[in-house]
């Protein structure tokens, strides 16, 4: 028997890590196979834009239910409901912060550079910056009563993740509240957690597709040519993400939990693969729950602030803003001082929440706050649209890396994280199950968590 198990053990989970690593090189391919395409094609490149429409859709499908089952599971199981309370407080308390840091680096970034000196609005510009106005970015008064689903299915169906959220916290408590009596509940959660999971590996294989047709599109529509006038800009908007990621996030993962930021990064590889070749964070999210988890910070940790986080901690969107909105006055040929400056920046700082969820958000936030706030330089905001998709990849990598150290950080502050797991799954110990998205027989341990592998919850664990 102690021969069997070392015979047996290793076999499978040495096919299934084969097997997805083959998957993320084919989309490495793609995306170098999109990039041609759409430079010797960029017709053909452009008509292939669906297919990176559709990946990215499928994710999305997925998204609604994985944040239910992780929240209610993660909640069910706390004996004291004053902790999810305090995780909530601290992380919306750190993601304010965040958001002001990023915005004052974009601020200084912006004042150094002045990228949009010289350049001229022609009509064509102007009318195009207007179309970019979105009517679905709400003022912040209706942006908390959308939070409220018009039914108890519809926060599943509209695809509104804070919606999905509020839902997920209040079945979490309500079975928390029912005790033994909610046990059955969360077994069938468990369930449909695998379920869900399990669908998602399955999507996950239409990756290449999706990448192929997503960079086709992009390098198609906008080419070569369109992109040398903003060279600077870009420049500029990848250094700040890069400074603000590997600086000011860097230095708090090693000051707070002594870990290093690229060990963290090197172990969420594949996800900023995914968004790279998507131009969307939104795909990468079920997997950066999944992984959080298995890296050992606790379900109600990670069910709060990963999905609150893609709402509230967009700091490369605080960065694009900023900077764009420097652009666009210096364009204008009417530059902003400083004083001028700040209280725009901090309305736009707002008006980025109520624009949660709100398809290709970061240009139609500018847009949207712009009209609201100074009007004038809306006409600007077509001059960054032929590049906003070469820079939505910055603000999503730099939002996504926002919220894997955010994560990480909250569940130290709340010791909500197992350290020796930590180090264990950094170190290539502890590999991710990439076939199911799940650890099957273990779950990081947190302060005030039951154990559902042990006593009378061994059945839970188990099911």
């Amino acid at each position: 028997m102690a021969a069997s198990t070392p015979r047996t053990a290793p076999a499978a989970p040495a096919a299934k890590r084969d097997r997805t690593h083959y998957l993320y090189i084919a989309v490495i391919v793609a995306v170098a196979l999109g990039i041609a395409v759409g430079l010797i094609w960029p017709d053909t490149g452009v008509e292939l834009k669906p297919l990176g429409t559709g990946f990215v859709n499928l994710i999305k499908m997925m998204i609604s239910p994985i944040i239910f089952c992780t929240i209610v599971l993660g909640i069910g199981s706390v004996r004291k409901a004053a902790k999810v309370g305090a995780v909530g407080g601290i992380a919306l308390g750190y993601f304010t912060v965040m958001s002001l840091v990023a915005l004052t680096i974009g601020l200084v970034v912006g004042n150094v550079l002045h990228p949009g000196d010289g350049l001229h609005i022609t009509n064509a510009i102007k009318a195009s910056g207007h179309d970019q106005v979105s009517a679905d970015a709400l003022p912040p008064v209706d942006f908390v009563l959308s939070i409220i689903p018009v039914t108890f299915v519809s926060a599943f169906t509209e695809g509104q993740v804070l919606q999905t959220l509020l839902v997920a916290l209040l079945a979490g408590f309500a079975l928390q509240a029912m005790g033994p009596v909610g046990q059955p509940v969360l077994r069938g959660v468990e369930h449909i957690q695998r379920l869900v999971f399990r669908i998602l590996a399955m999507v996950m294989w239409a990756a290449p597709i999706g990448a192929f047709g997503a960079i086709a599109a992009v390098v198609g529509s906008a080419g070569v040519d369109a992109l040398k006038s903003l060279a600077v800009l870009m420049l500029g908007f990848y250094a700040t993400c890069v400074l603000f990621v590997f600086v000011v996030l860097g230095t708090l993962l090693r000051v707070i939990t002594g870990l290093n930021i690229f060990s963290l990064f090197k172990y969420l590889g594949r996800e900023f693969l995914l968004i790279l070749s998507t131009s969307s964070s939104e795909s990468a999210l079920p997997r950066l729950i999944a992984k959080m988890e298995h890296l050992g910070v606790s379900k109600p940790v990670v069910g709060i602030t990963v999905p609150t986080g893609y709402s509230f901690n967009l700091d490369g969107t605080m960065i694009y803003m900023t900077m764009a909105s420097l652009y666009i006055a210096d364009a204008l040929g009417t530059p902003m001082s400083v004083g001028e400056q700040i209280p725009l920046l901090l309305f736009l700082l707002l008006a980025s929440k109520g624009a949660a969820g709100v398809s290709g958000a970061g240009l139609a936030t500018l847009a949207g706050g712009l009209q609201s706030h100074k009007p004038a330089l809306v006409d600007g905001v077509g001059l960054i649209v032929g590049i906003d998709r070469f820079m939505s990849e910055a603000r999503a990598l730099t939002n996504f890396a926002g919220n894997a150290v955010a994560t990480v950080l909250i569940g130290t502050w709340t010791k909500e994280i197992d350290r020796d797991r930590v180090r264990q799954v950094l170190a290539g110990e502890l590999p991710f199950d990439e076939t199911t998205l799940l650890d099957e027989g273990a779950s990081a341990p947190a302060a005030d968590l039951p154990e559902p592998r042990q006593g009378d919850d061994k059945e839970l664990a188990k099911a």
